[in-house]
């Protein structure tokens, strides 16, 4: 019977992964190509043969999703598969109905069809979006497992927007490994606050290959997952976070409500600085499609380490990048912070933006008066460092995860936003491990 013929859709992400565990060795099936979004300059690529395996010499081609209808048929497409995440409903079957009319079947696969099975423990930190507070969540779940005397390694969701061989597994456990293995700052911002606390944490492309790394040095692995994606490991414990600043989102994106109902546990994150109709909303929304799962209330706090440099001044605030983009926030931390402390004004960088800053504001134009921390590649993060120096301020809050001055050079004042997680009441983070019997 001959091979069905398969188109991946992804983001440099999912889909890799879905192809290695799913399709790589799979002689029903044969990929033909992948088509790339939402991440800039990914397309073009090939998924080379070193990783694609036997039954892929010359390796996959990556092609821009925009070309999606034509390579359905001049390739021959029998299936295509949906593997990129943070999306609405109607954008997934919206693309589903393109495909449909090309003739062919439209699919998405599920987590059964995905999931490696480890030989230790796993946690998984999941969102119902990106922006949602999976990072503080995460830090927490290691100070808990860290003090009961487990050594935790974590292992973060793809991100391999470089030599995809090169990247294979990638391990950071000191500053320099992040220098090493050339990482953009969407990367850093999630591998730094592992490193920063003597951690350490795993990514890359072969995630397979990747978990039986990480298992040589872990007691448990902790998945730190990416976008609103569900876990590419086999879970024994899920925390999904949800955001009531952003209330009803948990019902209509994929594959975040997916990332809900697999919840044991769901935190209601930010609850400091949401207001009580949106926290009602995540509240009644959990239960109706997930009532077992255990909820956990908490606020993120912001620390700054210079409230002076904000107090009655005029600020240019530069938030993680992703969260304003793909995932439409409106604001972060830089912006409560600013507003906390007493801003003058938060300056608009759009008048000082150039090239690839300007490109992003051109594509989501509804960031608004604030600049998304973009540094996909040495020359977007030069981009982002000319924007900041331009804009008339008078100093820069960074409300980003990172160190940011330690990658760019600021001509500013600058100070930076941090914030971690508090639990609220008597269920917390420790009270689920203790339940789940990951620790005693």
């Amino acid at each position: 019977m001959a091979r069905k013929n398969v188109l991946i859709m992804g983001a440099a992400g999912r889909d890799f992964h879905n192809f290695n565990v799913f399709f790589r060795d799979n002689k029903d099936y044969n990929v033909v190509a992948f088509t790339a979004t939402q991440i800039p300059n990914i397309e073009g690529r090939t998924y080379p043969k070193q990783l694609a395996g036997t039954l892929y010499p010359n390796g996959i081609k990556i092609y821009e999703e925009k070309e999606l209808e034509t390579l359905i048929k001049k390739l021959k497409v029998d299936e295509v598969v949906f593997s990129y995440s943070d999306v609405p409903f109607e954008y997934v079957m919206t693309k589903a109905s393109i495909v449909n009319a090309c003739g062919v079947s439209f699919r998405l696969l599920g987590a059964a069809e995905t999931e490696v099975k480890s030989t230790k423990p796993v946690i998984a930190v999941l969102a119902v979006r990106t922006g949602c507070g999976k990072s503080q969540t995460s830090r927490k779940i290691v100070e808990v497992l860290t003090a009961a005397g487990k050594k935790v390694v974590a292992v973060r969701h793809p991100m391999p927007y470089g030599d995809l061989v090169k990247q294979k597994v990638q391990r950071f456990a000191t500053y320099a490994d992040l220098k090493k293995h050339k990482c953009t700052i969407e990367e850093i911002e999630e591998y730094e606050p592992h490193v920063a606390r003597g951690g350490v944490i795993y990514a890359g492309v072969d995630y397979e290959a990747i978990l039986r790394e990480a298992e040589k040095e872990a007691d448990v692995i902790l998945w730190d997952g990416g976008n609103n994606d569900f876990s590419f490991y086999k879970a024994d414990v899920t925390f999904t976070v949800v955001d009531p600043h952003r209330p009803g989102h948990e019902m209509k994106y994929y594959p975040g409500n997916t990332s809900l109902r697999l919840a044991d546990a769901a935190v209601i994150n930010k609850i400091d600085s949401a207001d009580n109709a949106g926290i009602n909303t995540v509240r009644d929304n959990i239960r109706k499609v997930n009532p077992n799962a255990t909820i956990i209330e908490a606020a993120s706090p912001v620390t700054v380490e210079h409230p002076e440099m904000i107090r009655g001044k005029r600020v240019l605030v530069v938030e993680d990048g992703p969260t304003l983009t793909h995932g439409e926030m409106k604001y972060g931390a830089g912006v409560v912070a600013a507003l906390k402390l007493g801003a003058k004004e938060l300056v608009d960088p759009r008048p000082y933006t150039v090239k690839s800053i300007t490109a992003t504001f051109e594509k989501y134009p509804n960031i608004g008066v604030l600049l998304p921390a973009m540094g996909y590649g040495a020359a977007q993060l030069k981009d982002l460092e000319t924007t900041i120096n331009n804009t008339k301020c008078d100093a820069v809050v960074i409300g980003t995860p990172i160190d940011l001055s330690r990658y760019i050079n600021i001509k500013k004042p600058s100070t930076r936003v941090k914030y971690d997680l508090q639990e609220i009441g008597s269920i917390d983070i420790e009270t689920v491990l203790r339940e789940k019997k990951i620790i005693k």
